[in-house]
């Protein structure tokens, strides 16, 4: 159960009126015979605690003079059994069998390693070293020194110590010293000083961590994921990804872990029974929470979609509830969702990935480019070359030299030579930013019916100066306004909300903070979350809302949105997702997603144009030209963090011929 101060937040306990004995007697009938009872099994298992468990195996001892595990395995098969057997043994012989099974015989389980070390307090280990000795009369460090090797090695050796410092007090010095050490051994060495990372992750508390982790995104302008990322590799970057997890919630490393075990094709059944096991007296309750909001489905809905019979009966038991039901939003969420908006405070320097060629000659790159489309065949690879490597300015230099050479429109011959969406790409990226975005917006409005999905994503993370181009360009090459045709093409609370982030009035001043509370009052009172309501009206309260999240401040409206958490206990985003439809909800969570991480927003847009089966190439051409002199560099970064995978890696599974070619050069090298 919990510690004393501590809410529990297992969701499997002790169960009222316990009788060992009679517990013992249920599951001896419910094995006598022929065949066995495993609904009664299931729901006496499931509903007991650990503690209890133990108990009914020693009173089934000396009642029967039998091994109730033994006979359980004997009864039971498949993933059922192994799932019913897990919950039989104490945690720490749990842990133990796990780490036995993942170094035994012929190659080795690292998944479970890491995951057990990086996870375990330091109770927790002494007690798992000692339950391996008893249960296998073998050292733990002796056989995992065995059976790995370098500084994979030497990591879980050091977690083995179950040494982390415990104590609450941090001292802001040594916090600042440990971010520069952490620096200084990476990003800044030529090669790593793994050692470093080492001492600093396996030994200070958590506490010292979270606050070396701000710090070291504060001094190198970006998380220490990535920086582990770049400068460590193989099994020993997953094990230090997974502390740094870990020390940042665990509850969210764990939502991560069973996500992934039931994601796509098949599942992994061992790491889905380790986790719903371990932590069903833990912390489930908090996982659950996490998984719901990160995955925007429950933990109980995504086991009962993927696993079938006892088996999933049994988990289901163990999850305890079906979030998706109960339509709330619990703390450790909040705390999550919380700890997110101070780090997207945390300045970040934005990077394209298109830079200024050094050595620029434009009538030069203007002959290539006429070379490559004279005569008989197309030269696609020296047309890509040049203007993949030239920034958009370079590239407008590149259209008057080659009209003043040729007396010809580079854009006619570009488009005569080129089809498909190569075409598409390379003149997108000749036009100018607010060309590119001006005609964006035209195609998304003309004809019949209108791409709202596109309106959102750049009226909604477009800035002041860019919003004012975006509509003279416009103006210049459709001869009407912007907000006229937004206007006449959209309607309701969708309208209001586009026609307001046209004009290109958003304050660009620092929050404040009295503003900021009373903000967060109306948001929490327009999406009825507010304990006290105002003698607004609706109307009147939507129109306040609308204005706040069209017109303040990034840094304001980050602020409003911390006092909203504070407030509700509840992320703006999720609330907005449940409490509003269709493109007005579209369009103001893509405004907070763009406040919270700009990078984030394209990365997930990015991937879902990639992922399943087709691509949607009009969404990740338009992202890789507008994004490319910006923030690509960034929008990597957040991609290899979101997905596990890189952009580059996915453009080039999902794209083809020199296409794929044009995008990767605009991506740049692989992460």
């Amino acid at each position: 159960m919990a510690p004393q101060g501590k809410v529990y937040r297992g969701s499997v306990k002790d169960f009222p009126g316990f009788d060992a004995n009679q517990d013992a007697e249920a599951l001896y009938n419910a094995m006598k015979g022929f065949g066995s009872d495993k609904e009664a099994i299931l729901d006496l298992i499931t509903s007991r605690s650990n503690k209890q468990r133990v108990e009914i195996c020693q009173a089934y001892k000396s009642l029967y003079g039998k091994d109730l595990i033994a006979d359980l395995k004997y009864e039971l098969t498949g993933k059922f059994e192994r799932l019913i057997v897990s919950l039989m043994r104490p945690p720490a012989y749990g842990d133990a069998k796990e780490i036995k099974d993942a170094i035994s015989g012929i190659g080795t389980d690292e998944k479970c390693l890491i995951e057990i070390l990086a996870s375990r307090t330091n109770q927790e280990i002494h007690d798992l070293v000692a339950a391996y000795k008893d249960a296998y009369e073998r050292d733990l460090e002796a056989d995992i020194v065995g059976d790995t090797s370098g500084h994979f090695k030497k990591m879980l050796v050091v977690l083995l110590q179950g040494a982390r410092e415990e104590d609450d007090v941090v001292s802001e010095d040594l916090v600042e010293q440990d971010a520069k050490d952490l620096l200084e051994a990476g990003e800044l060495k030529w090669g790593t000083d793994e050692a470093q990372f080492i001492y600093i992750l396996g030994r200070r508390s958590r506490q010292h961590l979270r606050l070396v982790f701000d710090e070291y995104l504060k001094i190198a302008g970006k998380p220490i994921e990535r920086s582990i990322r770049g400068e460590l590799s193989g099994d020993f970057e997953k094990l230090m990804l997974a502390v740094v997890k870990c020390i940042r919630s665990k509850a969210e490393y764990f939502a991560e872990r069973l996500y992934k075990a039931m994601k796509g094709l098949g599942t992994r059944d061992n790491t889905l029974i380790r986790i719903m096991v371990s932590r069903s007296e833990i912390d489930m309750l908090d996982i659950r929470e996490v998984f719901r909001t990160k995955y925007e489905k429950s933990l109980y809905n995504m086991i009962k979609e993927d696993t079938s019979g006892e088996y999933k009966k049994a988990l289901l038991k163990l999850c305890g509830g079906d979030d998706d039901a109960a339509g709330e939003f619990f703390p450790e969420a909040a705390q999550v969702a919380y700890r997110m908006w101070e780090l997207s405070a945390v300045k970040v320097e934005l990077r394209g990935t298109v830079q200024p060629a050094g050595v620029f000659n434009d009538d030069g790159d203007a002959q290539v480019l006429r070379k490559a489309m004279k005569g008989l065949g197309t030269d696609e690879g020296a047309i890509i070359e040049v203007v993949t490597k030239r920034s958009n300015a370079q590239r407008q230099q590149i259209l008057k030299a080659y009209k003043a050479h040729y007396g010809r429109d580079l854009m006619a011959d570009l488009k005569s030579e080129l089809s498909g969406s190569l075409a598409k790409l390379i003149l997108g990226l000749m036009l100018t930013p607010a060309q590119y975005d001006a005609k964006q917006l035209r195609k998304a409005v003309e004809g019949a019916g209108t791409d709202e999905s596109v309106l959102i994503e750049i009226m909604a993370t477009r800035n002041n100066q860019e919003i004012r181009a975006i509509n003279e360009a416009y103006q210049e090459a459709y001869h009407k306004s912007l907000e006229d045709d937004l206007s006449s093409d959209t309607s309701g609370h969708f309208k209001r909300i586009l026609v307001s982030l046209a004009l290109g009035n958003r304050d660009e001043g620092p929050e404040n903070l009295t503003q900021a509370h009373e903000d967060a009052k109306v948001v929490a009172e327009t999406l009825k979350l507010a304990d006290v309501s105002s003698n607004d009206s609706s109307d009147s309260l939507e129109t306040r809302f609308l204005s706040i999240l069209c017109t303040r401040s990034y840094p304001h409206l980050r602020r409003v949105f911390q006092e909203f958490i504070k407030m509700t206990n509840h992320d703006v985003e999720h609330a907005i997702k449940k409490r509003m439809s269709g493109d007005v909800r579209d369009a103001f969570v893509a405004i907070v997603r763009s406040v919270k991480n700009k990078p984030a927003f394209f990365a997930d847009k990015l991937y879902k144009s990639m992922k399943g089966a087709g691509t949607d190439e009009r969404t990740l051409t338009r992202i890789m030209i507008s994004r490319s002199e910006i923030d690509l560099f960034n929008i990597r970064g957040e991609f290899i963090d979101l997905f596990d995978k890189s952009l580059h890696h996915m453009i080039e599974k999902d794209t083809s011929g020199d296409y794929r070619k044009a995008l990767l050069a605009l991506c740049g090298r692989e992460d």
